[in-house]
């Protein structure tokens, strides 16, 4: 299991560090819309790491910094102890709407995450996906087409897609939002129980969310941001056996330890 008490060495090393970054977005009329400002945040090896802030803080954005999708202004993104220029397969990201295109099957949507394995035949990367399908619970679904299938059943094939390329790390916007609660709680037990299986992928995982009660059923650390330009309110240790459980007068004190912060 991914523990603190047995990943103790490897958690004092750095997943992916956010060095000092600062971004901004060019508006229609010229002026800049300072999202980061020297912002520093890092992930551990083997961690579950919640973030949360005020809407339209800048969360998506600060995901797909970690991803490598956007390049910071200034400061700098490193991975695995390298700067992080581009886009890697060792990192995946999970969208709030999976984006699935519609004229590719199940199957063929996952297999797109392995198009940069070239020393992989077709048929070994079919039998790949299979393997993740089956882990998220949809095999017999690899000849579906996306509108065949319910919501949840697509955020499994975005999941399957986002862990089939076996990535150290998996950035989670919102995945759970657009699920209705029967299905989140189904795919968040699963995400989960991946995690702390030390012998699949993922390593770490940043999940950005607005469901507070979700961040601390799940998350080792819940990093806590400000409004524009974001700064870090705070950084919340959550320190609760697993699984948690959301009765607990220990859970709600966690809960209001977030929203005291985001207040």
């Amino acid at each position: 299991m991914k523990t603190a008490a047995n990943s103790a060495e490897k958690m004092r090393e750095h997943l992916l560090e956010l060095r000092e970054v600062s971004f901004s977005y060019v508006m229609r009329g010229g002026e800049k819309l300072q999202v980061f400002d020297k912002l520093s945040l890092s992930v551990s090896y083997a961690e579950f790491l919640g973030i949360a802030g005020p809407s339209g803080c800048g969360k998506s954005t600060l995901l797909r910094i970690m991803a490598g999708l956007l390049k910071p202004e200034s400061g700098e993104v490193l991975f695995r102890g390298k700067p992080l220029k581009e886009p890697t397969p060792r990192i995946s990201m999970m969208f709030q709407s999976p984006a699935l295109f519609p004229w590719y099957t199940v199957l063929e949507n996952v297999m797109l995450a392995l198009i940069h394995e070239k020393e992989l035949s077709r048929e070994e990367k079919e039998e790949r996906v299979k393997v993740f399908l089956d882990m998220v619970g949809l095999m017999g679904f690899e000849t579906a087409y996306p509108a065949e299938l319910s919501g949840g059943m697509r955020q499994r094939v975005a999941l399957a897609r986002a862990l089939v390329a076996q990535p150290d790390l998996l950035l989670m916007d919102e995945p759970f939002s657009n699920l209705d609660p029967l299905t989140a709680i189904s795919l968040r037990r699963e995400i989960e129980t991946l995690w702390r299986n030390q012998s699949l992928p993922p390593s770490s995982v940043v999940m950005v969310s607005h469901d507070i009660e979700e961040l601390v059923e799940l998350s080792d650390r819940i990093i806590v941001l400000t409004k524009r330009p974001v700064k870090i309110a705070g950084i919340i240790e959550i320190e609760m056996e697993r699984p948690r459980s959301r009765r607990s007068k220990e859970f709600y004190e966690y809960v209001d330890e977030v929203y005291t912060l985001l207040s």
